[in-house]
């Protein structure tokens, strides 16, 4: 029996991965950059057994059907193949964050499952190799193997599509995200099912593409400067881009709910009372607020009026993916 654990953390694109290129590789249309966040994690553990028959995937406790277990079975196929293992394996994982609510527990999953994966089978990956593989569970996992600012590079093979950190000098650690939860259910369209559409569909896609050089060359000179306000602003445009070409997708659709919309003036209020903060959405009606930690406090306080205490979580950068042995003593 080889068994293995790793814990992964979520990560918010503050310039978004929207859309494949290839859908098998997983290769995205266009870079993306990421900051990993603590408030949400995925703990996995991993056991290759000679007596098992079949893959088997565990979720919160609690056995996964057969269309749940699909993806994580689609995985170990991929890492039987390129490492040259026959076993078949039980996936056990707990999430520390609502699945399928638009808080990216795709990320922290798929990329806890290659971390628990190599180590399990003692391979010895880099951050790099890592990256690699967790790309090809979930491309925005490549980005949880990294801690504070990461960006994907797209890459056009399978070799070259991989996350690396972004050189901030712990800037990241003056900054907090404030997470608005006005829906935690099981959202209507998948990130998967809406790239697709929009991709294929879109009269707004290729603007969308088009912008994105741009927004990253701004994004990273204001991490570089540690600029917050250039940085809010340009995380703020990229989301609003992003959910726009949903909107002239055929059929069109959008994540947003009344409740969101609400945040979004909210946050623009915030600002004009002269409390610097941006929000920003993924595939989900939930809102994330980008605010120096320094404001968190009074932002908390200034939402307080309008959402519960258990609607708004806050999150401080987090770490890169972490091994945990079964004792639960951490080695990273």
């Amino acid at each position: 029996m080889y068994t293995g654990k790793a814990r992964a953390y979520t990560n918010i694109a503050l310039i978004k991965y929207w859309g494949k290129k290839d859908e098998h590789l997983i290769l995205p249309m266009n870079n993306s950059l990421s900051l990993t966040l603590d408030a949400f994690y995925t703990e996995t553990t991993i056991e290759f057994k000679e007596s098992f028959t079949e893959d088997s995937f565990f979720l919160d406790g609690i056995k996964q059907d057969q269309k749940q277990t699909a993806k994580i079975t689609a995985f170990l196929a991929l890492v039987r193949q390129q490492y040259q293992v026959s076993l078949f394996a039980k996936v056990d994982s707990r999430n520390f964050v609502p699945t399928a609510a638009g808080l990216a527990s795709s990320a922290s999953g798929l990329a806890a499952l290659a971390g628990a994966c190599s180590a399990a089978l003692n391979l010895e990956l880099t951050d790099k190799e890592l990256s690699r593989l967790a790309r090809r569970g979930s491309g925005s996992a490549c980005r949880s193997i990294f801690g504070g600012f990461a960006e994907w590079q797209k890459g056009n093979s399978d070799q070259t599509s991989f996350a690396e950190a972004i050189v901030s000098d712990n800037w990241e650690q003056d900054l907090a995200m404030l997470f608005v939860l006005v829906d935690d259910g099981v959202k209507d369209v998948s990130s998967r099912d809406g790239m697709k559409r929009t991709v294929e569909t879109s009269s707004f896609y290729a603007g969308w593409l088009s912008s994105i050089d741009a927004d990253l060359k701004t994004a990273k000179q204001a991490i570089a400067e540690k600029d917050f306000k250039a940085l809010g602003e340009v995380t703020e445009a990229n989301a609003l881009r992003m959910h726009g070409t949903t909107l002239a997708a055929n059929p069109p659709f959008t994540y947003w709910s009344p409740e969101s919309l609400t945040v979004m003036q909210l946050v623009r209020q915030a600002r004009q009372n002269g409390l610097p903060c941006y929000f920003t959405m993924d595939a989900g009606p939930n809102v994330k607020i980008l605010v120096e930690k320094k404001n968190l406090a009074a932002l908390k306080q200034f939402l307080a009026h309008h959402f519960s205490s258990e609607q708004l979580i806050s999150a401080n950068a987090g770490p890169g993916i972490t091994l945990l042995p079964e004792e639960g003593s951490e080695k990273s």
